[in-house]
């Protein structure tokens, strides 16, 4: 997880479609668009929202264990609140 980036910050990030459906026609076709100042905020939208998801599979994660009995543990809920109280 990480941090909300600038709409100038020079950071690349996968966010969300901006695609137009319309501009599969023909000749001139109408466009209207948010400036780099009014796009932010949807940025910051997705970014909460990743970070979200991330956060929801770690705790949904279960203890395994793998190749040369390799074994990755569960992320105890009330661990990661303990530590999230003393920042």
């Amino acid at each position: 997880m990480g941090g909300t980036a600038a709409h100038t910050s020079g950071d690349i990030f996968l966010s969300f479609a901006t695609g137009n459906r319309a501009l599969a026609g023909d000749g001139e076709i109408p466009l209207r668009m948010l400036s780099d100042l009014e796009i932010s905020p949807f940025y910051d939208a997705v970014i909460e929202s990743t970070e979200e998801a991330i956060l929801n599979a770690m705790l949904a994660a279960e203890t395994m264990t793998g190749r040369d009995g390799n074994t990755v543990y569960a992320l105890e809920p009330e661990l990661l609140v303990d530590v999230l109280r003393q920042f």
